[in-house]
């Protein structure tokens, strides 16, 4: 999942258009939403599957989160990724996937949870100027869980 260019600094899984609406769509598990999120926050896996608050990290994240935040499993993780997301870039999974939301009946923490992560990613790319591709390299996609509160084996519960 990590493309590693060298021990001290890994690089970031690419994103693209079609990566994006495959973790809206629920069809990637919630740890790799997540490991897409922490190298661009400046998390670094150390070696035993944990990823640490690095040099690069913010002193909030560091602080508040100084081992891999869990955005899709915890709320105090989410909350603080929303409130990262600057004014303008709030809107981007609309204006940019034309995201209109979940329906009723699948507003599950994990799926509002996997939006703001998207929505975070986009933003990310936005105030970097860089754009969204297309297509890109894609992991292996899961299917949609039978029961999307748990989600896939092995997503941690959301609390």
């Amino acid at each position: 999942m990590l493309h590693v260019q060298d021990a001290a600094a890994p690089v970031a899984y690419p994103l693209s258009r079609q990566l994006l609406e495959a973790v809206l769509a629920d069809r990637v598990s919630d740890r790799f939403v997540c490991e897409l999120i922490w190298p661009r926050l400046g998390y670094e896996p150390d070696g035993s599957g944990t990823w640490s608050a690095g040099p690069a990290a913010g002193d909030l994240w560091r602080e508040s989160f100084p081992i891999e935040p869990q955005f899709i499993a915890q709320r105090p993780p989410s909350v603080a990724l929303t409130r990262s997301i600057a004014r303008e870039h709030k809107q981007l999974l609309k204006q940019q996937l034309g995201f209109a939301g979940y329906t009723i009946g699948e507003l599950y923490p994990r799926r509002t949870r996997r939006a703001t992560a998207v929505n975070w990613l986009l933003a990310h790319l936005a105030e970097r100027g860089e754009p969204l591709p297309e297509a890109g390299p894609l992991p292996e996609l899961l299917a949609v869980p039978a029961d999307p509160v748990a989600g896939h084996p092995g997503d941690l519960p959301v609390r």
